[in-house]
């Protein structure tokens, strides 16, 4: 109590708190523009902190995170382009929800469930970040192998009205993982002699392209110039308890979904909010109305990814193991300011820890203050004429893409992935099954290649293990259920 009581002091000062709302600002800014992430800038800010106190800099980092999460919801929403890859599950429920008039709704259920998954999070990373760390620190390969497997498999529940489009996209995505330098022999695989493959395709141009630049080529020629005309008040944001107190449960489920996921390392927001909208899904009586605007999906997967971040920092913090890209970032900046890394940072440095979790907690408020206050201003967007957004969000994303690290072979990758995004489109293949692939693939082939090498190359030594066999068990019936409920439908008939 007593730490968390310094690390609040600390927080009100006026050097801490400056970098509180100024990270919280630029996070939402950056965030909230389509070719531009939140990781981009942290990275780009990192040497601006060599000079500042080391809890000063964690404020300002750990604030950018949270706002660049946050602030993706908005494009999202307005413009049908998330902001951050974990925000792709957003642009499913709340841009049909902008389109049929009920933007300023679908922005506050925004705002307020990444307010409460934070919450959440915060919550149980204060009083359980021991206990649950331990238990992460028992998932073995195999346990790792059969959580990508559960997740790809979950792609059916995210692919429309066609399982069988949802898996196909979830392998190509998986295909164009490859490429690279393989894993366990050291040797070039997939090239085809392109040197600007030696080292595998980017994330960020991959996510960028199908996500923001597929936008805009399928827009291309679009009889429609001037976007929808909806201005939000701060009035129509604050809508009733009542409003919010339906997706009670939701909320709470998705936050904890959410929390556990960041707490897995390498698995991040954008499988949390996948994981907690499929969930959501499953569970709701209207499962139809998923992806024309239902309020569960919104909410769910608002809650799930900005929980993750909570979740991320508990392997951080207790065991030094970065939970995601942004805190592998952090861990650079803690080992700048000389802090020994792993299971005695708690011990030895518990300012700087407790500095960083009740950042996290506060950094939240501030989120959701900003966000409503702003939000009225950056909804004038969908007054403004396509062709100057799109015009604008190519600019961003090909300079975006390029700063990120001076590679004009990144734009090239931005500029392909574009095109094939674009043709997804038009095919009605959906996009998400097919990142969730990419993403997932190098995850699922390493785990699977240490599981081999520890069991002697017997693959059967996966039912061995209780919690990989139940996952595996779960994929299954997923997998089985899109064959089987015709069956059942066709016999009740």
């Amino acid at each position: 109590m007593d730490q968390i009581l310094l690390a609040i002091t600390g927080l009100m000062q006026p050097m801490a708190l400056s970098m509180l709302f100024l990270g919280v600002f630029l996070g939402i800014v950056v965030g909230a523009i389509p070719g531009l992430s939140t990781t981009m800038l942290i990275a780009l800010t990192l040497p601006v902190t060599y000079m500042m106190r080391d809890t000063d800099a964690m404020t300002l980092l750990v604030a950018m995170y949270v706002g660049g999460i946050s602030g993706g919801l908005i494009s999202a929403i307005l413009i049908n382009m998330p902001g951050t890859p974990s925000s792709f599950f957003t642009t499913l429920d709340g841009y049909p929800m902008a389109q049929k008039g009920r933007a300023a709704r679908a922005l506050a259920l925004g705002v307020f469930a990444s307010l409460v998954g934070g919450c959440v999070s915060f919550v149980l990373l204060l009083t359980l970040a021991p206990p649950l760390a331990s238990i992460a620190l028992k998932f073995g390969p195999w346990e790792f192998f059969a959580m990508v497997m559960m997740a790809l498999v979950l792609i059916s529940a995210l692919s429309g009205d066609s399982f069988f489009k949802g898996i196909l996209a979830g392998f190509l995505g998986m295909l164009f993982s490859l490429p690279g330098i393989d894993g366990t022999t050291g040797t070039l695989r997939f090239t085809f002699g392109i040197e600007a493959l030696s080292a595998g395709l980017n994330l960020l141009p991959v996510l960028v392209g199908v996500f923001a630049l597929s936008q805009v080529i399928n827009e291309v020629g679009s009889s429609t110039v001037q976007g929808f005309s909806q201005r939000v008040s701060l009035k129509e944001l604050f809508v009733s308890q009542r409003g919010y107190w339906v997706h009670r449960w939701n909320l709470l489920r998705s936050s904890l979904l959410g929390t556990w996921i960041g707490l897995l390392p390498g698995i991040g927001g954008n499988i949390a909010a996948m994981v907690a909208y499929s969930a959501s899904r499953t569970l709701s009586e209207e499962p139809e109305k998923f992806g024309k605007g239902a309020e569960e999906g919104l909410v769910s997967t608002e809650a799930a990814n900005n929980a993750s971040i909570g979740g991320t920092f508990i392997p951080l913090i207790s065991l030094g193991i970065p939970g995601s890209t942004v805190d592998a970032i952090l861990m650079g900046a803690l080992v700048i300011h000389n802090v020994q890394l792993g299971p005695m940072l708690i011990i030895e440095n518990p300012k700087i820890v407790y500095s960083i979790i009740m950042t996290y907690g506060l950094a939240n408020m501030v989120m959701f203050a900003m966000m409503m206050l702003f939000i009225p201003i950056l909804a004038r967007l969908l007054e403004i004429p396509k062709a100057f957004v799109l015009a604008a969000i190519s600019v961003f994303c090909v300079i975006g893409i390029f700063a990120a690290n001076n590679r004009l072979s990144d734009v090239w990758i931005l500029l392909f992935f574009g095109v094939l995004g674009a043709i997804f489109l038009r095919l009605r293949v959906p996009l998400g099954p097919f990142v969730i692939g990419f993403v997932l693939a190098p995850i699922a082939e390493r785990e699977l290649r240490a599981g081999m090498m520890l069991s002697d190359g017997n693959f059967g030594a996966v039912l061995s293990q209780p919690i990989a066999t139940s996952m595996l068990a779960v994929s299954l019936i997923i997998a089985a259920m899109p064959l089987v409920k015709p069956l059942f439908q066709k016999s009740k008939a």
